[in-house]
């Protein structure tokens, strides 16, 4: 991190420096006046920038002792017995080492940038190495990104700021316990039998990234390539996410708080059409199919009169039922409005403490998050408390010792109604129907009592992790390292489900029914169910490495060792019915008989690794890596396998004929690499792919002594062939900076192959009686590129950045078991993954006579019956006179076609951030420049093929086909699904460009902070999701056209965030 940055950032890199991690550079210009002599004194001073800025955390050592300090919040320092004439010396990260004899006065000491920056250095698998060394496709952001703005998770933060690390909202949208779906350089399987996470390391132990204070965290490495990730072996085919947290730093107890209090808002939600619209187009939808109207005259007039305030109640009496009011009534709700339309209010905490000697450094920290959701009836909150601490002693010179603890909770409690079937339930709710009856109780199918009485779901997740790590230095420069690990994951899940009530037309309780789609409860019901899940996750790593650095300029070092990881499992379920009192939902409380299930599982990993890496003058690279890995998933000669990469690198800069044009390009680095790497992926998504047991059955439905027998099923067959599926990759890429680092890149171009991925099991006869077990028969090709641009520059007082970065990734079926490339199935050979396929659109017909001549050329049958104006006209693509599927090949697709792909293309991230007295102005966007998308369901018709009781209308659904709107986009309303298929007309672009983020600051300065003892105080605003450019129809959100339930859209929605926070350093 370079000094010549703000306060703030000196800030957040005194609270994660080390002392033993400083790395030196060399110097500028001192000053210092001799006013007196004595043998030994106080030596004292302050480090500076060429800006004249002090440096905090600068290291200042006697020269030759372990006599050091390293600079306060205000760069002074001040060293006691330090005699006269002692050489001080003083380093600091990017900037030249300087040494300076004392003479006894007050020093001022300036220190220059170091241009070339040779030490920086970046995690990788088992250690660091020297940026400039890397060969391997490694990109790095440091605290900053987690500390500029506030954020719920790790992954929020880390969406957008690294080319090839894939963040995506999953399908419950914004929900309080969502998760991102995430991935390295796209999709690495067709995940028929497998899947193809990233690993995710925490200080070097698998973790959760969303079970991670972000505040806690110093830096995250990301491998992407074989060669980089191969040294973790089986679980780290498809890359490895590095994440080192904070550690303490020598010197005097240093204390930092932050917190921030936010308000979000959903966004991108649909709004609902009004009750007069919603009724018209449902009218013309079903007599278009030939029916008749569902709401009359009268129904219409009662409708308008309600909108105009001349009705007073939107509901009466039902006819049917006297004592029922009429749920068809006259209201005009916008039921997104209703349940999802208000502001959720947040706070966090973070507290940390940090500080240490030469010998011992600690840093203990905490956070609290609470934050609300938006759902507007009922109870949804969701809390996370964390606490970390960490020791590094140095017992010897020989021997430091680092102790580590993590603790995470988190509480989500919502209510356990509010599930997929809920989101599918409010976008399909009418407008006439009305929230509450003329008595104020909410009315029968509103779904507010589920949501406010029916009761609660609460899930309490603790994680827990501890970390020691011993490393050795018999000799110079030769490591031994041992650690281990043990994480302990518990989650505790308690739901009920309590009676509802709606109330009659004279305010009587009545008992009713409600549904969660997989579940239905008769009225009446109550339920109480516990579940368990515990698991136990132990690593040790043994590892040993040793470098040398020749006269003559050549490095060697050398690394091997073993690894050995297990997971141990456990859960249970109880369930009973019929409680007591709803006031008490207990398993004791429940009358009914038990349900219990439960089990558990072990799985294990093993490995031999070892790495060698050369360099010469930081000018020829070389690295090679291998592993012998073992899985407790294989068996038989299967279980092992043996996996290498290679990579090397040149680094045209450092040669001699180049030094010419360097100097006056000022280009420090022009390094070209490229590597090549197998890696084995042992994420089955059965842990026991050779084992099968016999399912067993309770209730059979014959009778053996007057009562249902349990009984047990046939087991399936067992492969002792199944094994690793193999990733192999190559990458070639370079790396640039010039103008004295101001302007810095990375270029990477890759291709993966997944071979021998499992796949769908070969179709045997039924006359088997048993299933046939998956097997290594698919392939898939992965290729793209990544780029990387910054530059970061001062003018004056004036300190700016701009980083940029994109990066693309498809993917192509080589091999699966579909010879005849039936469309049918899920693949087929030479299939991009997302291909939409559909018909090619000519056009809607403008009046009766257009149709008839299209109907005259095409026969569109096969699509649907009774074409009029204002429907579609297919193309006939493979001019046999009828719209038709052909063989339903993908040779052989009549008049369909590739229209367009789903896969996000060039996902992109755009930082611009600077500094100017104090002031500071960070602006985050990102965006996907290429998608296309085919939608479907009520959020993108209104008026589908799923009838009048799976439509709904949106205010964007009205621009639909009439006499007197024959410029429209969506042909004219059906509840039939002839104009509805997927098309060339409807495809959308979902390609959008998001402002994530906006955060202004201001530090104050420290001649007023220091008067009330703060070193530091920073205040700032931020604001997430401010604005997005896209062209994607209104109902969606570009970020979430999945589905937490059915067809798209219907998700928890994504929301806008704005956070008033402070920093403060004691």
């Amino acid at each position: 991190m370079r000094k010549q940055m703000k306060p703030i950032w000196m800030l957040l890199l005194c609270a994660t420096l080390g002392a033993g991690t400083v790395r030196a550079f060399p110097v500028a210009d001192t000053s210092a006046d001799a006013h007196g002599v004595q043998q030994t004194g106080k030596c004292s001073g302050v480090v500076k920038d060429a800006s004249g800025e002090t440096i905090i955390g600068a290291s200042v050592r006697v020269k030759d002792t372990n006599n050091g300090v390293i600079t306060d919040l205000d760069g002074k320092f001040e060293l006691n017995n330090v005699p006269l004439g002692a050489v001080l010396e003083v380093t600091y990260v990017g900037y030249q080492p300087f040494s300076v004899e004392w003479k006894g006065e007050p020093l001022t000491i300036t220190l220059k940038e170091d241009s070339e920056l040779l030490d920086e250095v970046v995690v990788v698998g088992y250690g660091v190495q020297k940026k400039v060394n890397v060969t391997g496709s490694v990109s790095m952001v440091e605290s900053d990104v987690f500390e500029s703005r506030p954020v719920q998770n790790v992954s929020q933060a880390l969406q957008g700021q690294i080319p090839g690390l894939n963040l995506s909202v999953g399908n419950y949208g914004g929900a309080l316990d969502a998760s991102m779906s995430i991935n390295i350089r796209g999709t690495g399987t067709i995940g028929e039998g497998s899947s193809a996470s990233p690993l995710v390391l925490i200080d070097g132990i698998e973790g959760d990234l969303d079970a991670l204070n972000p505040n806690d965290i110093e830096s995250v490495s990301v491998l992407k390539d074989a060669s980089s990730a191969s040294i973790y072996g089986a679980r780290a085919a498809f890359g490895v996410i590095l994440i080192t947290t904070k550690s303490g730093a020598s010197g005097k107890p240093r204390v930092n708080y932050s917190g921030n209090v936010r308000i979000s808002q959903g966004i991108n939600m649909p709004k609902m059409a009004n009750s007069y619209d919603f009724a018209t187009m449902f009218n013309l939808a079903n007599t278009n199919d030939g029916g008749s109207v569902i709401f009359d005259d009268t129904y219409m007039q009662n409708i308008l009169d309600y909108m105009n305030g001349n009705l007073e109640q939107s509901t009466i009496a039902s006819g049917s039922s006297w004592a029922k009011w009429n749920e068809g009534a006259y209201d005009n709700i916008d039921w997104i409005q209703e349940f999802y339309g208000g502001n959720a209010v947040s706070q966090e905490h973070n507290l940390s403490v940090s500080g240490g000697s030469d010998k011992i450094q600690y840093l203990f920290s905490g956070s609290f998050l609470d934050q609300d959701g938006l759902i507007q009836h009922g109870s949804e909150d969701f809390y996370r408390y964390t606490l970390n601490g960490k020791i590094t002693a140095q017992l010897a010179d020989w021997v430091r010792f680092t102790y580590s603890t993590k603790w995470t909770r988190e509480d989500y409690e919502r209510p356990t109604y509010l599930t997929s079937l809920f989101y599918h339930n409010v976008s399909r709710k009418w407008p006439i129907q009305p929230a509450y009856d003329p008595n104020g109780y909410a009315m029968n199918e509103s779904e507010i009592q589920q949501m406010e009485e029916g009761g609660q779901r609460r899930s309490n997740t603790d994680t827990y992790t501890n970390q020691l790590a011993v490393v050795f230095e018999p000799i110079k420069d030769w490591h031994i390292n041992l650690e281990g690990s043990l994480r302990t994951y518990t989650n505790y899940v308690h739901s009920e489900v309590l009676p509802v009530y709606y109330h009659d037309v004279d305010g009587n309780e009545v008992e009713m029914a409600w549904d969660m789609g997989g579940s239905s409860y008769p009225a009446g019901t109550s339920r109480v169910t516990e579940y368990s899940y515990h698991e136990n996750y132990y690593t040790v790593n043994l590892y040993t490495d040793y470098s040398k650095t020749f006269d003559s300029g050549h490095y060697f070092k050398v690394l091997a060792g073993f690894n050995a990881e297990k997971y141990a499992t456990r859960d249970i379920t109880a369930q009973r019915d019929d409680l007591i009192t709803p006031n008490v939902p207990t398993l004791d409380t429940g009358l009914s008989d038990d349900y219990v299930s439960g089990g558990y599982d072990h799985m294990a990993v093993a490995g031999f690794f070892g790495r060698i890496n050369y360099a010469y003058k930081d000018r020829y690279m070389l690295e090679v890596n291998g592993r012998y890995d073992g899985s407790s998933r294989f068996v038989g000669d299967k279980r092992w396998g043996f996996f290498p990469s290679f990579s090397a690198g040149w680094n045209i800069a450092r040669e001699e004929f180049f030094q010419d044009l360097a100097e006056k390009t000022t280009i420090t680095t022009l390094k070209l690499r490229g590597s090549w790497g197998e890696l084995g992926n042992t994420n089955t998504d059965n842990w026991y792919p050779f084992y099968q047991s016999m399912p067993l059955g309770y209730n059979g439905s014959w009778f053996v002594n007057g009562s249902s027998p349990n009984y047990a099923t046939t087991p399936g067959i067992t492969s002792s062939s199944l094994t690793w599926e193999t990733v192999r990759s190559w990458d070639v890429g370079f790396d640039f900076a010039l103008l004295d680092n101001r302007l810095t890149g990375t270029f990477d171009y890759f291709v993966r192959r997944t071979l021998d991925m499992v796949g769908p099991a070969p179709e045997l006869s039924s006359i088997l009686g048993a299933d046939v077990p998956d097997a290594n028969n698919c392939d898939l090709k992965s290729y793209g590129f990544e780029l990387e641009l910054g530059w970061r520059d001062k003018v004056g007082d004036f300190s700016y950045g701009v980083s940029f970065n994109l990066s693309d990734a498809q993917q192509v079926v080589t091999e699966y078991p579909n010879d005849t490339k039936s469309l049918s199935s899920s693949y087929y050979p030479g299939m991009k993954l997302g291909e939409i396929w559909g018909y090619t659109t000519v056009g809607i017909a403008q009046s009766q006579e257009e149709m008839d001549a299209h109907l005259a050329q095409v026969d569109q049958s096969s699509l649907g019956s009774n074409w009029s104006a204002g429907d579609i006209m297919y193309a006939d693509l493979d001019g046999d006179g009828r719209i038709s599927t052909g063989s339903y090949t993908a040779d052989d697709a009549g008049d369909i076609s590739v229209i367009g792909n789903s896969t996000p293309r060039f996902r992109y991230g755009l930082t611009l951030d600077g500094a100017w007295k104090g002031f500071d102005l960070r602006l985050f966007f990102q965006g996907v420049a290429k998608r296309d998308l085919a939608l479907g369901g009520m959020y993108f018709w209104g008026t589908n093929s799923g009838g009048m009781w799976q439509s709904n209308v949106f205010e964007e659904h009205l621009d639909y086909w009439t006499e007197d709107n024959t410029d429209a986009y969506y042909a004219r309303p059906s509840f039939s699904g002839r104009n509805q298929y997927t098309q060339t007309r409807y495809l959308q672009n979902g390609a959008y460009c998001r402002l994530k983020n906006l955060t202004f600051g201001y530090t104050f300065p420290k001649v007023w902070t220091n008067k009330i003892g703060i070193d530091n105080l920073r205040v700032y605003f931020s604001g997430d999701n401010l604005l997005t450019f896209t062209k994607l129809v209104k109902t969606y959100d570009p970020e979430g056209t999945g589905s937490a339930y059915g067809s798209s859209g219907q998700l928890y929605p994504l929301q806008r965030t704005f956070s008033l926070g402070v920093n403060i350093n004691f």
